[in-house]
């Protein structure tokens, strides 16, 4: 799950990490009336999307007055911000942050997240802060410095004197740097999060270090436990099918194919969208329908898969182990029926009750390819989507 800027912000707060001061707003008038809050006389208005890039986008300007905040607030909410992590669709600003200006004297790049690789947790930082840090690990890989952390252990006084020896920290900075970056770890182990960046940390003149923009997400198996972070979700962030898959206990996630994929177990249908890109398409989404599907819930992983425009065909891949195949059979039959399905439709079932299956969809009268294996079944799809 992510979180917006602000949100991110005031959790690092609470751990004692240093941000500058701001306030959130869903409105012109509201943008203004936080603004007279800040001490002034530089203020920055920032879009609140769960993308980055926002800058290059026209999503974050620095102004100098109230008039200023007024226009730049009135430029930014409500426009759709196109950058390379929201697609060519981008997405609409409906809240923004007003932030307090800050004195910059450098800028630098800090991020912690699981290295599941490693098995630990890895802490990543720069001195080339503001910037993509894709670009830099491609262009320049000796400007990355990677520090990696045993969980058991936790973080200690070399790990930050390694990251801030890397920064070309000195001074009150270099003195200051355990305590802050010590901070943000805890934050990051305290609410679960997979990942916290902050994109630039910048020192002031003052010598101080501040987060001046952070990215949080936390894993979603961890929620349970984290109910302060999980108020802070903004569904109208997330795709609209992938929430209503979640009330239905369906694990969905949308992806840019054009073959929508209904699957029991996560395994097959990762060995399901695999074997299409291979059959020459692509998957439209990833879909588990779990090993307790009932009729109803199969038609609602139809309603999904069918809400996105670019789907061309349908595969059902069911293995029945503990799911019944013709409970799938029956779903599939009434979804085809009730949605008026005009798409081409393979189903491959597999295990238990399979000959069940197979006769209710045979005598459904509905223009369902029957595949025989997971290999024909996927040739059959792309054939019939490719013509």
């Amino acid at each position: 799950m992510n979180i917006h800027e602000h949100q991110a912000k005031g959790l690092l707060r609470k751990f004692g990490v240093s941000v500058p001061d701001g306030y959130p707003a869903f409105t012109v008038e509201e943008a203004v009336t936080n603004a007279k809050k800040l001490p002034g006389p530089v203020y920055v208005v920032k879009a609140q999307i769960h993308a980055g890039g926002r800058g290059k986008a026209g999503g974050v300007k620095v102004v100098k007055n109230i008039e200023e905040v007024e226009k730049a607030s009135e430029e930014i909410l409500g426009k759709v911000l196109v950058t390379p992590q929201t697609g060519s669709k981008g997405k609409k600003v409906q809240r923004l942050y007003i932030e307090d200006g800050c004195q910059i004297d450098k800028e630098f790049y800090f991020s912690i997240l699981v290295d599941r690789n490693a098995g630990c947790i890895s802490i990543i930082s720069s001195t080339e802060g503001g910037v993509n840090i894709e670009e830099v690990a491609e262009k320049t890989p000796e400007k990355i410095i990677k520090v990696r952390v045993d969980p058991k252990g936790g973080f200690m006084p070399f790990h930050a004197r390694i990251i801030a020896n890397g920064l070309k920290l000195s001074g009150d900075a270099f003195k200051q740097s355990y305590s802050f970056f010590s901070k943000i770890y805890k934050t990051f182990i305290d609410l679960d999060a997979s990942l916290v960046e902050i994109n630039p940390l910048v020192l002031t003149k003052e010598n101080k270090l501040i987060a001046l923009d952070a990215k949080m997400s936390f894993d979603n198996n961890s929620l349970f436990r984290q109910p302060e972070v999980l108020e802070l979700k903004d569904e109208t962030e997330e795709e609209p099918s992938e929430t209503i898959a979640k009330k239905f206990d369906l694990a969905y996630i949308k992806l840019d194919g054009e073959i929508g994929c209904l699957v029991n177990g996560a395994g097959l249908a990762m060995a399901t969208m695999d074997i299409i890109n291979l059959k020459g398409s692509s998957p439209a989404n990833f879909l588990d329908v779990g090993g307790s599907a009932t009729k109803e819930k199969v038609k609602e992983a139809f309603k999904i898969i069918l809400s996105d425009d670019a789907v061309k065909g349908i595969l059902v891949n069911i293995f029945g182990g503990i799911m019944r195949c013709d409970i799938i059979a029956e779903g599939v039959v009434a979804a085809a029926s009730d949605l008026a399905l005009d798409k081409p439709l393979v189903v491959r079932l597999s295990g238990t009750n399979v000959e069940k299956g197979k006769e209710i969809l045979s005598k459904s009268d509905l223009q369902i390819i029957s595949g025989d294996d997971l290999d024909d079944a996927a040739e059959k799809i792309v054939k019939a989507v490719k013509g």
